[in-house]
């Protein structure tokens, strides 16, 4: 490989991350016709987070508030999953709408009205999505590698086991489809749903109140989502929706950010958070060594399918435990 394509591969890894392959064909082109489109528009959309996170750092920079552990484990793994996982989530939710849309209970059509009926339904999937991902054991083997991180940031967005994405696009896609999404409107909710979902892990250094006014009555923001990557006895295990809260309350999951209770980041196990194998793997090493010594199938399996912290000794550590004696210990 010669320096000159080394360079040109680099460039075109920045130019993907940043989002601005299609704006730069518009300016090149002079033809700027496809911003009158919903494809344009999103396109224009597209480089909004990665250009905040550029200002994150660079506010994190001035302030002397930047540490590169922060920031360094996310970006490696945005580099190793775009080698291995790029295409992965596109092909899953292909296949599920091309098995599944047959079977919809119901047809939609991309209208404001079917809009509304279809984020709801979105928010269900991404809650059932997001729920498993925390409650089952191997699932969250899968999801841990995002709530490693112990600060909070936008490059958390980009923090996922290769593997997540199709998992949860699998599952959402099938809700929404078998319940009558259409695809198109799929897609664009999809859309929304990703730039917002993005947008809520802004960290400190560039949104210090995340609570965003009187919206954190009625959608969930930035503040609720910091609750969510919390590993706080009281927070633990909360906030799973992305927009709409609805499902959160309905499911008694929703939580609000304590003034008086600061948020710790990260993962309950002991974890090096400046090693990347061990933040990709080390819930996969941990689950391995358990069905490994559990004594008969039945246990191995357990390990498998309970939540984490489950022990077939019986001295549990899940998260409702260890929520419920906190709560019980303060109102002692």
């Amino acid at each position: 490989m010669d320096i000159l394509h080394f360079f040109s591969i680099l460039y075109d890894g920045l130019i993907g991350f940043l989002g601005i392959g299609p704006l730069i064909n518009m300016y090149k082109s002079g033809d700027f016709s496809s911003l009158k489109t919903l494809q344009g528009i999103q396109q224009a959309i597209g480089p909004v987070i990665p250009f905040l996170l550029i200002i994150e750092i660079i506010r994190a920079l001035l302030y002397k508030k930047f540490k590169v552990i922060n920031y360094k484990i996310q970006f490696f793994t945005y580099v190793f999953n775009s080698f291995i996982g790029r295409f992965i989530s596109i092909a899953a939710v292909a296949f599920c709408i091309g098995l599944l849309e047959k079977y919809a209970i119901i047809k939609t059509t991309f209208t404001w009205y079917w809009l509304i009926y279809g984020y709801v339904v979105w928010e269900l999937s991404h809650f059932v999505y997001h729920y498993l991902a925390h409650k089952v054991r191997l699932l969250w083997c899968l999801h841990s590698t995002h709530h490693a991180p112990q600060t909070m940031n936008l490059s958390v967005t980009y923090a996922h086991f290769f593997l997540e994405g199709p998992y949860a696009d699998v599952i959402r896609t099938s809700i929404c489809i078998v319940l009558g999404v259409n695809p198109a409107l799929l897609f664009f909710i999809m859309f929304i749903d990703g730039t917002w979902g993005a947008f809520i892990h802004a960290g400190e250094n560039i949104l210090k109140d995340g609570r965003l006014g009187f919206l954190n009555r009625i959608i969930l923001t930035p503040s609720h989502h910091r609750v969510h990557h919390a590993k706080n006895p009281l927070y633990i295990d909360t906030n799973f929706c992305n927009l709409l809260n609805i499902w959160d309350k309905v499911f008694g999951t929703y939580i609000d950010e304590k003034k008086d209770v600061p948020i710790e980041y990260g993962i309950t196990r002991k974890m090096n958070p400046n090693n990347f194998w061990d933040v990709y793997f080390g819930e996969f090493v941990y689950l391995f060594h358990d069905v490994r010594k559990a004594p008969g199938i039945k246990n191995k399996i357990l390990y498998i399918i309970k939540p984490p912290g489950w022990s077939h000794a019986g001295d549990n550590k899940t998260a409702d435990i260890v929520q419920k004696d906190f709560v019980k210990q303060q109102q002692a």
